[in-house]
């Protein structure tokens, strides 16, 4: 029998036995398949043109509450507690400063929060918990409140393009507010969008244009047809089946905790420990396939996350979308894994504090990394090791790679050593994150003998770091780094106009939502 304690409802306590499966993964799961039909029904009989924002609004707001209740029983109110609280600082402090009050107030309440989890609740129960959406509420807090910053303080000239672009140029009501922060479509598992998409979706103005008249400065706003999210849908939920039998299945027969099993450090050889350490973390990742997946598929079928059409005309579904899973498997680089992996939440971490920070900006990201996922040491076990291994692998990039890039043949033979290179890397990384505690975390390391420290190490002593883009101009540097995010994009998608077009698209919508703006 499956047995485990909860916050949340006990109602499916039968079912639970019946699968073996924990009582709040089971409530985590049926209320997201709930979610699922919710969002079709919001879609078709409250869409945008037949149905107030006001009550569009009120309908996500009331169903994410209830979900969020029935998983985390009054644990929930949490959620409220800090979303109201960041909302009176907004109004109290005012715009000129309030993000930097929202950041550190959001962060710290996350924070007491995971550690009373720890503390209180079994050390090292990974399983569904309150401090999950909070995690996901608390990037939505602070991204809207560095938003309202850039769009009513800073002056346009001063923002990156993509700052611009997000830029929130009125204060959000409190309904929106809530809203946004616990809508039925990402209270459970996200993934963060931004606030003027929301917004826009909730409006029913993610399908409109605008195009310049004759003159050049006429704007004539015209209807684009909305296309059906079903196929999209029916795609990522394939994924979610896949993803979920492959979870119950070989994840069981491979437990990343064998890594560090006293028998099979002292009998197993160099390439059985590399293979198995691989394919361990492997089979770790398809509950978050499926979490992520199955979280994309319901804000989809309620009609939200369309990006834009590619040049063959098919549309695409990926707006908040959270991972690529072909693009994670066939990584040749650790920047394209992290790029790849929880997308949103690097968008997070890249908006709020890389592109903001004037010192050591890699090193502030994955300590604000480590903070935001919790207290495990474990956690900050893998993002220390993971700044050696970004660093490292940038210098190994920046010297190495040219000399490949000659012949196909050499492309080849350098994607696929950096390919291996790469996972088993990130598999070394990661085993802390999964293991959480310290003494198995140092016990794993001892076993390889940290010999991938030592050669990260070894590398940056060695090889010459080459400064080009920061130290010149930190805006020059955010443009650059905004240009290789897009190029990158429009490499794993292998579509050359695919971007452009839709980077054209949102600066028409951007131009269309200011003049309703400025009249609220």
């Amino acid at each position: 029998m499956a047995t485990t304690s909860t916050t949340g409802s006990t109602l499916l306590q039968p079912l639970s036995n019946a699968v073996q499966l924990p009582i709040d993964q089971v409530n985590f799961v049926v209320c997201q398949l709930f979610a699922l039909l919710a969002a079709i029904w919001f879609r078709t009989y409250l869409h945008s043109s037949k149905t107030s924002s006001f009550i569009r609004h009120i309908v996500a707001t009331l169903l994410g509450l209830y979900l969020a209740l029935f998983c985390f029983g009054w644990y929930a109110l949490h959620f409220l507690v800090q979303s109201g609280i960041s909302y009176c600082i907004m109004i109290i402090i005012g715009v000129e400063s309030m993000h930097k009050y929202c950041f550190v107030f959001a962060l710290g309440y996350l924070t007491v929060c995971q550690i009373t989890r720890v503390y209180i609740f079994d050390y090292g129960q990974y399983s569904a918990d309150f401090s999950g959406p909070m995690m996901i509420i608390t990037q939505k807090i602070t991204s809207l409140a560095y938003e309202i910053h850039d769009g009513m303080v800073r002056k346009d000239e001063e923002l990156t393009p993509s700052q611009r672009g997000l830029a929130v140029r009125r204060m959000p009501s409190l309904l929106e507010y809530v809203s946004y922060n616990c809508n039925f479509m990402g209270i459970l598992a996200g993934p963060l969008c931004s606030y003027k998409d929301y917004i826009t979706f909730i409006e029913g103005r993610s399908y409109h244009m605008t195009q310049s008249g004759e003159n050049g400065k006429e704007e004539v706003q015209y209807e684009r047809t909305e296309p059906s999210p079903n196929e999209s849908v029916v795609q990522k939920l394939l994924v979610c089946g896949l993803s979920l039998l492959v979870h119950l299945t070989i994840s069981n027969m491979l437990p990343v905790e064998y890594n560090i099993d006293e028998r099979f450090q002292a009998t197993a050889s160099w390439p059985t420990k590399i293979t198995y350490l691989y394919m361990s973390l492997l089979a770790a990742r398809p509950k978050y396939y499926f979490a992520w997946t199955l979280a994309d598929a319901i804000n989809n079928a309620a009609g939200f996350g369309f990006r834009g059409y590619d040049r063959n005309g098919a549309a695409h579904w990926d707006l908040i979308s959270n991972l690529r899973i072909q693009q994670i498997e066939m990584s040749t680089s650790f920047k394209m894994f992290l790029d790849n992996w929880n997308i949103q939440t690097a968008l997070w971490l890249k908006r709020v504090c890389y592109e903001r920070a004037s010192i050591s900006p890699t090193i502030q990201t994955f300590f604000l990394s480590a903070i935001w996922h919790g207290v495990y040491p474990g956690y900050y076990l893998t993002f220390l090791t993971g700044v050696l291994m970004t660093l490292a692998a940038r210098a190994m990039r920046n010297n190495f790679r040219h000399y490949f890039l000659k012949t196909p043949q050499l492309k080849l033979f350098y994607d696929i050593i950096t390919w291996a290179v790469t996972q088993i890397a990130i598999s070394y990384t990661v085993v802390p994150f999964v293991l959480l505690s310290i003494k198995p975390s140092f016990t794993f390391y001892s076993s390889w003998y940290y010999c991938l420290h030592v050669c990260s190490i070894l590398v940056l002593w060695l090889l010459p770091v080459k400064k080009t883009q920061r130290g010149k101009n930190i805006h020059e540097n955010h443009q650059l780094s905004q240009s290789r995010k897009v190029d990158e994009r429009e490499n794993s998608l292998g579509e050359d106009s695919f971007s452009t077009r839709n980077s054209i698209c949102n600066q028409n919508q951007e131009k269309a939502s200011r003049p309703s703006s400025s009249r609220q």
